[in-house]
């Protein structure tokens, strides 16, 4: 499957102030009592994961959290569908998604599925088999949507002095590549234009956020793996990953543009990169507040990434920083990661462990007009 990209790229219309301090979201109690609850759910290749959150001021708390391991897209590679044994394990995970969402009463909610369901030939009966058995509608929806909310979700992490900027989502099934020129944008705009490009990435304003180029790369951490199973040797399986990974960013516009390496900022948003960070802090239980906002320089990545390897698949598998739910997924996630960091002009990546939930609760509730600075438009 060839890369999806759009036909015409340009930036907003209109503008809707948002002070750059307010868009991070929280995780504390939620203090403001009766506001609505608000659910977000994304059914992914590898993982089912949720939020249930509560607006406050311009930003939201989060009540309640649920992530499962639930392999959806497994085999989809080989046979085209959605296997018996995948969907079970994903009805299962949202049956527990389901009774928390009762439990707290949430009426608005939005969940949605990815690559795994893009592709697959039964996805249209399975979406309506989770219809039936845990009463939760859930939408497929497209490469485009998911990347613009994985990027309003970075916004807060957009630095002062970012001219251009790369927003990299790597998923279980595809990768989502954002290229943002942020050049006629005041410095101290750039994050609230960042968020204003929640309504879209085909419209433009002056003075506003320009999507130069996305892409939608069929290619996630369990798509890659599964393309490289049969090479047994590990550091070839993965040198393979990455130039393959590599040769399919060729028809993406900037990857053969000259930029300065000086205002230029990768921002990466996945489960490979908050745990290459974690890897890299030595953290042996996952500190989200340790995390989020970590900035890496290219050498660092590439140390871990070599302790991996180093470590092999039975190393692997037992070492605490990793997990047992991703050890299988690491290195086809580091692989990509390190193709992306050798190409662009830049040394550093900032890590961010935010993605498609946070962008769904911000897009509902700034459609709802909860938020104190109104609707994004």
């Amino acid at each position: 499957m060839a890369p999806q990209r759009p036909r015409g790229m340009d930036a907003l219309e209109r503008r809707v102030e948002l002070p750059a301090s307010s868009l991070r979201p929280e995780t504390s109690s939620p203090s403001t009592a009766g506001s609505a609850l608000y659910a977000a759910v994304d059914l992914g290749t590898n993982s089912c994961r949720m939020l249930i959150a509560q607006p406050k001021g311009s930003q939201f708390v989060v009540v309640d959290s649920f992530s499962k391991t639930v392999q959806l897209g497994a085999g989809l590679e080989a046979s085209g569908k959605l296997s018996r044994a995948s969907m079970g394990r994903t009805i299962q995970a949202l049956r527990i998604c389901q009774k928390k969402i009762e439990k707290h009463g949430v009426t608005r909610m939005r969940l949605v599925a990815t690559e795994a369901c893009r592709r697959a030939r039964n996805a249209r009966e399975f979406i309506r088999q989770v219809k039936r058995e845990t009463g939760l509608s859930v939408d497929i929806i497209a490469a485009e949507e998911e990347a613009r909310l994985a990027v309003i979700s970075c916004a807060p992490l957009v630095r002062r002095g970012s001219e251009q900027l790369l927003i990299v989502d790597i998923g279980g099934g595809s990768t989502e590549l954002v290229w943002i020129d942020l050049s006629d944008v005041a410095p101290d705009d750039r994050p609230r234009a960042i968020m204003r490009l929640s309504s879209g990435f085909d419209r433009q304003g002056l003075h506003d956020a320009r999507v130069v180029d996305w892409i939608s790369v069929p290619l996630g951490v369990a798509t890659l793996k599964d393309q490289f199973i049969d090479v047994e040797d590990d550091a070839a399986r993965f040198a393979l990953m990455s130039w393959f990974f590599e040769e399919n960013l060729a028809s993406f516009s900037p990857a053969n543009a000259a930029q300065p390496r000086a205002g230029f900022q990768i921002i990466g948003t996945s489960g490979t990169v908050t745990t290459v960070a974690a890897s890299f802090l030595g953290l042996r239980r996952y500190d989200r507040a340790k995390v989020d906002g970590l900035v890496m320089s290219s050498d660092q990545i590439d140390l871990v990434i070599r302790d991996y390897l180093a470590l092999g698949p039975d190393g692997r598998r037992t070492d605490p920083r990793i997990g047992r739910d991703r050890h299988t997924l690491i290195m086809s996630g580091a692989a990509i990661l390190q193709a992306l960091m050798r190409i662009w002009p830049t040394d550093q990546l900032s890590v961010a462990d935010r993605g498609l939930r946070e962008g769904l609760l911000y897009a509902q509730m700034s459609a709802d007009g909860v938020l104190e600075d109104g609707p994004f438009e």
